[in-house]
């Protein structure tokens, strides 16, 4: 879905509708800090891991 690959600090938006900023970036995904949840989903804590297809830096 994105262009680039995000960075720690970037912020980013999931397909599925998760607002966060990165504050780990592994090979195929990043480990995100929710700061608005627009999904369905429900969350323990407010850390989610997002592969590199399902989002867009903003």
């Amino acid at each position: 879905m994105g262009t680039r690959k995000a960075v720690v600090g970037d912020k980013i938006i999931s397909v599925k509708g998760i607002k966060g900023k990165v504050e780990k970036v592994k090979e195929n995904s990043v480990i995100v800090e929710i700061i608005e949840n627009l999904s369905e989903y429900e969350f323990m804590n407010n850390r989610t891991v997002v592969s590199h297809k399902n989002y867009m830096v903003i």
